[in-house]
């Protein structure tokens, strides 16, 4: 298994270069059967990783471009009222596949936002009073442009806690960005990506996932790192439950990931700021976004009590 593992990062870096940490965060995000949010300017490769992961875990794949106009049965399907036999029949949308690639989610209104919600959370969605189930690997990948980009609509914090992570891509470095100039790299590799997992093989992985072990040391200082967030006033407010249990979920596929049994504190440390940054807001002098207050809660939390 982790042969296969190392494979797809391979794979997907090799499409997206000198960016592994990237690609291991948004692995560890699917491993958890999270869903991940990439955010950062136009252009530097948040629509390629996203295909780069479906095409390399072997998973059916839809992509939506997020507009202003979009509305909620754009995504999610509609109901066509046929005329032969006078019934209604469902035209099921792309959120039925088990990637969408929700590209510059933040560019559509907050209603239309809100059509992914129960799928996120809950696999499945509601139409004219009727439950649909999704794929059993359901995964939302989504792409947004910074706030301060022109035509953005912010994701509301209920829309934003149903992402397990929210990462960046940034610049690539010289050596990258010249292999790229050379033609190595880039969209144009996705397409010979080939699928490194069976569908078998990825269930395994989740469920082995969870059954790496979680020490009462290493769940005291998840506690205190969340405790932290809750009581220190420079945070509007505090790491949800459902937060902190995305923080264990994440250090338990990231210790798995590096072949290991049981979860260390770097596992922790390594995964918090993509699972918390978007959860948290700052208030008062401290001056600082999201990322600046997870790296303040690992500056002061100590490992041991």
């Amino acid at each position: 298994m982790q042969q296969q593992i190392n494979d797809a990062i391979e794979a997907v870096t090799g499409v997206l270069l000198g960016k592994e940490q990237q690609v291991r965060l948004a692995l560890c995000a699917l491993f958890s059967r999270g869903h991940l949010l990439i955010e950062d300017l136009p252009g530097m490769g948040k629509t390629t990783l996203a295909q780069a992961l479906s095409k390399a875990l072997g998973l059916d794949f839809q992509r939506v471009q997020f507009t202003s106009d979009m509305l909620p049965g754009d995504i999610i399907g509609v109901s066509v009222f046929n005329q032969s036999d006078s019934s209604f029949r469902f035209h099921p949308g792309p959120v039925f596949t088990e990637v969408l690639l929700a590209d510059e989610i933040n560019r559509s209104t907050p209603k239309t936002q809100s059509a992914l919600l129960e799928a996120m959370a809950e696999r499945q969605v509601t139409i004219d009073g009727s439950t649909r189930p999704l794929p059993d690997d359901f995964f939302v990948i989504a792409t947004q442009n910074p706030a301060t980009q022109a035509g953005t609509y912010p994701l509301p914090e209920s829309q934003l806690d149903r992402f397990l992570m929210r990462i960046e891509i940034g610049y690539p470095s010289r050596e990258a960005e010249r292999a790229m100039l050379e033609g190595r790299g880039g969209h144009r590799s996705v397409d010979a990506i080939e699928p490194c997992f069976d569908r078998e093989g990825l269930h395994r992985v989740h469920a082995m996932a969870q059954e790496v072990v979680c020490s009462d040391l290493l769940l005291d200082y998840v506690q205190r790192l969340t405790e932290f967030s809750r009581t220190q006033p420079e945070f509007a407010y505090g790491l949800s439950p459902r937060g902190a249990l995305a923080l264990l979920d994440a250090a338990r596929s990231w210790a798995f990931m590096y072949g290991r049994a049981h979860v260390v504190p770097e596992d922790v440390q390594a995964v918090l700021p993509a699972v918390a940054a978007h959860r948290l807001r700052s208030v008062g002098d401290f001056g600082g976004d999201g990322r600046a207050l997870a790296a303040h809660m690992l500056a002061q939390v100590n490992v041991f009590a």
